[in-house]
């Protein structure tokens, strides 16, 4: 056996965890690694953007696209509310720029190594897992190992109660005159028309005072088609945003399954799930970047200790628990989506909700934000729940990750 350690898939799941587990403090154990990433082509993902909310000082800084130390939500009547979370940004990463950096910081370091290969299966078996697939070359690939990550999509979702998609198109704009704050970013604007069940919003991170990504998303069962998004896009680009002439200078778009299904993190002895496919994407607000690099410490961390890498639970069980509620409740049009999040960031301060939607707050603290949420229809929704039977659930292109 020549690797301890091979992962699957070089996205975000997979390149974290090559940096947490091939960088160990001094003195630390270092694993042998080898990442397994397909050739160029349709199988591997477009470049995207990543965000997340983290310290201001945090260890990728040195090659985000931008951050922003103010953060605003609208609601429907264009009220705002947000602020300057405590202690926090919020940061922007584009995947090739992130692939780039990791990828240079590995390069040389001893016990790992980068190979090319479409993976077509991984098993496990009483002398370890095995990946299995082909090369560039079209050569048959097997790759043996102690323990193997896998973070490449799921055929089909886990059987759930409420599975909804978060998709969504953007556009990298220029405008010709200064239209934006770049020192804000928009996080949810809700003066977007709203679907009978979910809930819609734009997004605005702003690079200067005249480019920025504006974003139409959706929390909904279907991803729109191509003239729903343009139509979207245009609304909000043109009746509220009012930016006046511009230029679309790139795009992108993206399917995050939003699900209360239970995610395996174990798929056969020595085969771990990570990443999305590993439940790490937050079911209530589809963000996945700050719960992979979680992830990816805790991983590595156990490595260190000596103990079997196995990944832990992305998210906590009440966290858990919260979402599903909050899913069925946005589902069945019980609960108005736009109005559930910007009264939780008008009346609490930012960095609170911040951490409740990254699972960091305290029994207590959830207890205190539950005085701001509509108890009837989520009493109601909860009540439900445990008689309501998982289905499957056919899972969509996974083409973004927050």
């Amino acid at each position: 056996m020549d690797a301890e350690i091979v992962i699957v898939g070089a996205g975000a799941a997979g390149l974290s965890l090559a940096h947490h587990l091939c960088t160990p403090p001094p003195g630390a154990r270092r694993p042998s690694v080898v990442l397994v990433e397909p050739p160029p082509g349709p199988p591997r993902p477009a470049v995207r953007t990543w965000c997340h909310w983290g310290p201001a000082e945090g260890p990728y800084d040195a090659v985000l696209s931008a951050s922003w130390e103010r953060l605003r939500v609208r609601d429907r009547a264009g009220r705002e509310a947000g602020g300057v979370p405590r202690g926090l940004r919020y940061k922007m990463l584009r995947s090739d720029v992130f692939e780039g950096f990791v990828l240079g910081e590995l390069a040389g370091r001893p016990g790992f190594v980068r190979e090319t290969a479409t993976v077509t299966r991984v098993t496990g078996g009483p002398g370890g897992p095995v990946v299995d697939g082909w090369d560039a070359r079209g050569r048959p690939y097997r790759r043996p190992a102690r323990w193997v990550f896998d973070s490449r999509p799921l055929p089909a979702l886990p059987p759930a109660r409420t599975t909804l998609l978060q998709h969504f198109r953007g556009w990298f704009v220029r405008t010709a005159e200064p239209r934006f704050d770049a020192g804000c970013a928009d996080l949810m604007d809700f003066r977007t028309p709203q679907p009978a069940h979910g809930l819609s919003f734009g997004y605005v991170l702003p690079t200067g005072p005249r480019e920025a990504l504006v974003e139409y998303t959706e929390f909904s069962r279907a991803p729109l088609d191509e003239a729903g998004y343009q139509a979207a896009l245009g609304d909000y680009t043109e009746r509220v945003l009012g930016l006046g002439a511009f230029e679309v200078t790139g795009s992108e778009q993206g399917v995050i399954p939003m699900s209360d299904a239970r995610f395996p993190r174990t798929s056969a002895p020595g085969v771990f799930r990570v990443g999305t496919a590993g439940g790490a994407t937050r079911p209530s607000t589809g963000y996945t970047f700050a719960a992979v690099q979680r992830q990816a410490r805790q991983v590595a961390d156990r490595y260190r200790r000596g103990l079997a890498p196995v990944p832990p639970a992305p998210h906590s069980r009440r966290s858990r628990a919260m979402d599903a509620v909050l899913l069925r409740a946005l589902d069945r049009g019980r609960v108005d989506g736009a109005a559930f999040f910007a009264r939780l960031f008008a009346a609490l301060p930012t960095e609170r909700v911040l951490a409740f939607l990254d699972g960091g707050t305290g029994l207590l603290q959830d207890l205190g934000i539950g005085r701001h949420v509509p108890w009837g229809p989520m009493t109601r929704t909860a009540l439900e729940l445990p008689f309501l039977r998982r289905r499957p659930a056919v899972a969509p292109p996974h083409r973004g990750e927050s």
